[in-house]
Order: structure tokens, then sequence, then C-alpha cells
């Protein structure tokens, strides 16, 4: 008989709705039994759409945990309770998913790398990016060595007018910054894992409150309001790792730049280049000759599963419960997501104070 997993889901809004339960729901090995939310009529109305026969509605997380029946818990809230939820979920003896960024800063990430191990209970992070079909295929590039060592690389997160207008995406004190922390961190984290390289030298960054700052401005999810504007609009980091690889990260909701591009990344190796730009692209030398090479990433990819495609929530979704039914590493370790958090933290810091912050 297949082993079911009982899950709870902790924030009802537009992440549960959009990625997590449509693709959980998918999952045969999985039961969704729980819903949490401060605003009780979201959980009460994802409950009705997901929920098993007997599924709980609660409006206190900390209510919820004291299920010992519930084996996983999905933490989908805003970033200031990211941490928070995480490790009373650990405490109270559930494995983790918790949405990205890891944590609002890296002493909260820090601690729940130290929960993670000290509890034995699995944590993870929804950088689902890395579940693409491009990002999975880059993987396998990198690590078979053909582009040698990678020692310069930018991570992209672009858009031209983007602003999420909604939740709390512009309140710097629940979610820690604009889109370097939103988007920023997904393009760092495609990156990292591609370089195989965790380990930061220092760090240089800017940010930017511009066009924020505008009344009635074009934007894909209508104008914002200025006053509530807390976050930056754009920001800017340069990046210098212990092995003397360089990384630019760039990332915006609002630019004045044709050049968009969102969760990718560039790779400059000893071998060969790739970019994710327009599709999956190689480039190199052979036999004194350039080439440049677009991947295939059809039918035989590694997005389907059971001859159907896979959305990259669907495959994060599966790999993560067969994970703890397996009890094999996450894809996402959290150890990676701190070193993310760690940089993301270090551009501000040092958009600040005008000064390279330095890792020990």
């Amino acid at each position: 008989m297949m082993e079911k997993l009982k899950l709870g889901i902790v924030g009802c809004g537009g992440i549960a709705n959009g990625k997590h339960l449509p693709s959980l729901s998918k999952l045969k090995n999985v039961e969704l039994v729980a819903f949490c939310d401060i605003e009780l009529d979201k959980a009460e109305k994802a409950v009705k759409q997901y929920g098993t026969e007997n599924a709980k509605v609660y409006e206190n997380y900390q209510e919820l945990l004291k299920d010992d029946s519930i084996d996983v818990i999905h933490v989908l809230t805003p970033n200031i309770s990211h941490a928070e939820i995480s490790i009373a979920s650990m405490e109270a003896g559930k494995h983790v998913l918790c949405e990205k960024p890891m944590a609002k800063t890296s002493e909260e990430a820090r601690r729940m790398v130290e929960v993670a191990k000290r509890t034995g209970k699995k944590l993870t992070i929804g950088y689902d990016n890395r579940f693409r079909p491009d990002s999975q295929s880059l993987h396998k590039i990198t690590r078979r060595g053909d582009l040698g060592d990678i020692y310069f690389a930018k991570a992209h997160a672009i858009r031209r007018r983007a602003v999420p207008t909604w939740g709390v995406f512009l309140d710097e004190e629940k979610q820690g910054g604009g889109p370097l922390i939103d988007i920023g961190t997904h393009a760092l984290d495609l990156t990292l894992w591609m370089m195989d390289n965790y380990k930061p030298k220092s760090v240089m960054g800017n940010v930017y409150h511009v066009l924020g700052k505008n009344e009635n401005a074009a934007n894909a999810w209508g104008p914002w309001d200025p006053e509530k504007f807390k976050v930056e609009d754009s920001a800017f980091g340069f990046i210098t790792m212990e092995n003397g690889a360089t990384i630019t990260l760039e990332a915006s909701w609002a630019l004045n730049t044709l050049d968009v591009d969102e969760a990718k990344c560039s790779l400059s190796g000893s071998k060969g280049g790739a970019d994710m730009k327009n599709g999956l692209r190689i480039n190199g030398e052979d036999m004194g000759n350039l080439y440049t090479r677009n991947v295939e990433l059809g039918a035989g990819g590694v997005a389907y599963y059971d001859g159907a495609s896979e959305s990259n929530a669907d495959l994060e979704a599966r790999l993560w419960i067969d994970c703890i039914i397996n009890d094999t590493e996450p894809t996402v370790k959290p150890e990676e997501a701190f070193v993310v958090t760690q940089i993301l933290e270090a551009i501000y810091e040092s958009a600040k104070t005008g000064k390279a912050v330095y890792f020990d």
C-alpha cells in the first residue's frame, strides 16, 4: 500500500493557490488535511477546493502544529514569518517546505538550518525555477564538466514594469525588501546552483528607489501608491567568491530597459559558456572554430513523467514528497538557501553603507 503523507498549509494566499495546492493535489501519496490563514475565509475557501473530507481549518498555526498526525508543513506566508513558523514546525516534528526567500535575515536563516540539523527534520526552500526543463538540463551540463571551471556569471531578474501591487510586497517591514529579495533570489539561487559554488568572499551592492516614486505609473498589475512603495524598485550586486569567481546580480520590478529576463543566468567557464536568455544555448570553441548551439528540451527531457508534461511546480512537489518518503536529500538544500540569503542581505547592507561586505 502506498505510503501517504498528511500535509498542512500555513498561508492560503496567492502562492498557495497559484502554485502549491494545484501541484500537491495531483499527488496520490499526499493528503491535504489542514489549512491555516490569519484571514480565516482564505483557509475555508482552500479547504473546500483541495482538502480531504475531514480536513481542518485554523486561524493560528500553533494550534495546527498540535496535530501529531501531520507529517509535513508548507510555510507560504510573508517573509517576516518564514523562520518563526518553519522553526516551530520542525520543533513540532514536521518536515518543512518554506517558500522563498528562506528568511528575512541571514540570522533567521541560520537558525532554520540549525534546527533542521538538531531535529532531524527535512527542510527545503521553494526555489521552483530549479525544476524548469532548461534549468535541469543546464545543471546536468555543468555537473558533467562541459563548461569547465565557471569563473564569471550573471544572475538575471529584470522586469521592465511588473510591480506586484497586492498583499505585502511593497512593505519593507514584512518582506525585507523589494525585487532583490523577491525575484533576485531566484536568479541568484539558480546561478550558485549551476556553479556549485557557495563560498562568497565579498559583496558590493546598490539599490534604487526611483521609479517607485512615480504616480499613475504604467504597470502590468495597475498603478501603485507611491506612499506605500517602501522597498527598492531595482537592485544590483557584485559578488566575489573565495575561488575568485565573479557574479553580477541584477533585479528590478521597474526599470527603463528592454533587456528583460527573469530567473535566468549566464555562465562563462574555462571550456565553454551557456545562457538561458533565448532558450538554452551553449557556446565554445572546437578545433579553432567558435560555435553556438541550442540545447533541445523536447519530450525526452527531465520535465516529463508518466508520459505527461510536469510544470516546474509539479516536479518540485513530487520530488519533495519523494525525498521524505525515501529519506533522501531535497533538491534545494537549506544550507544552499542560507548562502543566498546571506548574499542578498549583504547587497542591502553594502547599499546602505557604501562599503563592501566581507564574509568570514
